[in-house]
């Protein structure tokens, strides 16, 4: 993905890759796009709601258009990861449904055997980005 311009492809491209595993964690710094790549994944996935970073909430909850539920997780602002097994974190992740992953590194420990890794990268300037993809 270069542009914003190519977030729809981008997110295509990413859906397909899902369509095999259902995790998928978001790694990238501050402001690298992580949210909005989320909000465009979700509006090709059927979602009618307002998809927003769950930072305080620490995990949303969206319909598909197919009626299956989506789980967005914000793990950003937690200390330790008793935080997100206190929401049920590994509950959502062994669901079988599609979970999506910000700021996983917070939770090392918590992470499923499989998934897959979206890694965002801004340009020095600009509102370009390159994003790899990695099955884990």
């Amino acid at each position: 993905m270069s542009s914003l311009a190519d977030l729809p492809a981008a997110a295509s491209v990413l859906l397909e890759e899902c369509r095999k595993e259902p995790i998928i964690l978001f790694e990238g710094p501050m402001g690298a796009g992580k949210t909005t790549l989320i909000k465009e994944l979700c509006r090709q996935m059927g979602v009618k709601e307002n998809v927003s970073s769950p930072t305080f909430a620490l995990v949303n909850e969206y319909e598909k258009g197919d009626g299956n539920l989506i789980y967005h997780f914000d793990f950003y602002r937690i200390n330790e990861e008793r935080e997100a097994l206190g929401i049920g974190a590994l509950e959502y992740f062994d669901s079988g449904k599609t979970c999506l992953i910000e700021w996983p590194s917070m939770i090392p420990n918590l992470l499923p055997e499989h998934y897959l890794l979206v890694k965002l990268e801004p340009a020095a300037e600009g509102e370009e980005r390159t994003m790899t993809i990695n099955l884990v």
